[in-house]
């Protein structure tokens, strides 16, 4: 069956080329300019884009039924501003505030009705705790509170927009390419109050807590900041691990993210509905082979995961049933990369490959099936050498997998009911290297 390849995808790629091209730009001077004595202090402005996936979990005050969730996915752009400062030679405490506009959206095609939700705009504010792993590459964590505005429209005359605030967390990596610019690849999972009014806002007669929402949100971001006094002097002077990329390496990683499956059938006028969201955490180990040509490093990697990212029903007992969930247990993926080394000790690269995911439908018989579908994943990270024989990095991948025609599986007739799943997923991983 062939494979559909999103836009997402193609941006995702392009965002990838971006970045290696910037960094491809300043290779000439980053032996000499992104030395140690890079000053991390001071203040910083950027900008980044990215892609992710929202989950809405539905519910209800009234009725013990509740679907987790809705989901939507996109990508947006964001500029920023922050201050940092190095409270030791090592550590790095900071502060920020950045603005978004984006895609982000669930959208719904059904005979002639359409419909989409939409994050359209939004803003963040956070602090950030920071540790050099060399002098001129940053590992951190971040956290603070988020506000996003959210748009219903509808060609039916009929729509509304509404905000929501809440918190977000993330982990990113952030490294210097030249004397004042860094480049950065960032994780931030963002969760928003519930909003248990949105009907009555709406302007509907129904009392609040007729529908609740929950929303949490997963996104990857890369970004390029200007740093204003970053070549002054007064920066990290400990040694930068000496690493050659050439060897085989094994690893491990834990990561996060969202699935969104657009569910087709048409026999409902043709109805499309992108999506049927779900969330959650996996473990991935993986084995690989480098092969460093100078500036750039080529290499292959097979990994494998184990994976709770599922959507779920829950029904109260209704019918003798109590939760229906759409699991995507466990998969792997064959994947080739490419990368710049954008510092002594630091690589961004670009991925691409084969990958195949086992899904299972948790229901009472005869709708509890499972199937494996193959597909293909794209993405990008930063990988940076702790010593001689240790990395560590960050790295998203946007995936995508073929569509599921459930009469393969149920007594039913073929084209009834269709499914295609795509995943954005962020991993944070270390690598251990042979030789």
């Amino acid at each position: 069956m062939l494979l559909r390849i999103s836009a997402k995808s193609v941006l995702l790629g392009a965002v990838s080329a971006v970045a290696l091209m910037s960094a491809a730009q300043a290779a000439d001077v980053v032996q000499e300019q992104a030395a140690p004595g890079f000053n991390w202090s001071g203040v910083y402005v950027g900008f980044g884009l990215g892609a992710g996936a929202n989950v809405h979990k539905l519910s209800s005050d009234f009725v013990p039924v509740s679907l987790n969730g809705i989901g939507g996915e996109g990508v947006y752009g964001q500029v920023t501003a922050g201050y940092d400062y190095m409270v030791s030679q090592r550590f790095l405490l900071g502060g920020l505030i950045d603005a978004h506009v984006g895609t982000i959206k669930t959208s719904l095609d059904a005979g002639g009705l359409n419909a989409d939700i939409k994050e359209t705009y939004g803003f963040d504010v956070g602090v950030r705790a920071g540790y050099l792993l060399t002098p001129t590459t940053l590992g951190y964590v971040l956290g603070g509170y988020a506000w996003q505005k959210y748009k219903l429209d509808t060609n039916a005359g009929f729509g509304f927009d509404w905000d929501q605030g809440g918190y977000f967390v993330g982990a990113g990596v952030e490294t210097a390419i030249n004397s004042n610019w860094t480049l950065k690849g960032e994780y931030r999972y963002t969760r928003f109050s519930t909003n248990d009014s949105l009907l009555s806002d709406a302007g509907l007669p129904v009392p609040d807590g007729t529908l609740n929402l929950d929303t949490s949100r997963h996104t990857f971001e890369v970004a390029a900041s200007y740093r204003f006094n970053a070549n002054d002097g007064g920066g990290a002077s400990f040694e930068t691990p000496s690493y050659n990329w050439t060897g085989f390496y094994v690893g491990g990683g834990l990561g996060a993210g969202a699935v969104v499956h657009q569910i087709e059938i048409p026999p409902l006028a043709g109805a499309k509905f992108n999506g049927l969201g779900g969330e959650g955490v996996f473990g991935e180990a993986s084995i690989g082979f480098d092969q460093d040509m100078g500036s750039w490093v080529v290499g292959g990697l097979v990994d494998a995961r184990l994976s709770g990212i599922k959507s779920k029903l829950e029904l109260g007992g209704f019918l003798g049933v109590d939760s229906i969930s759409l699991n995507t247990d466990y998969g792997f993926d064959v994947l080739g990369r490419i990368g710049m080394k954008v510092n002594e000790a630091t690589l961004a690269y670009a991925l691409a490959g084969y990958s195949w995911q086992h899904f299972k439908l948790d229901a009472p018989a005869p709708l509890d099936v499972d199937w494996g579908s193959n597909g293909f994943s794209v993405g990008a990270g930063l990988e940076t050498a702790l010593s001689d024989k240790m990395t560590v990095g960050i790295e998203y991948r946007y995936s995508q997998f073929e569509k599921e025609d459930f009469s393969d599986a149920l007594p039913i007739p073929s084209g009834l009911a269709m499914a295609t799943p795509s995943f954005h997923t962020v991993r944070i991983d270390a690598k251990y290297k042979f030789n």
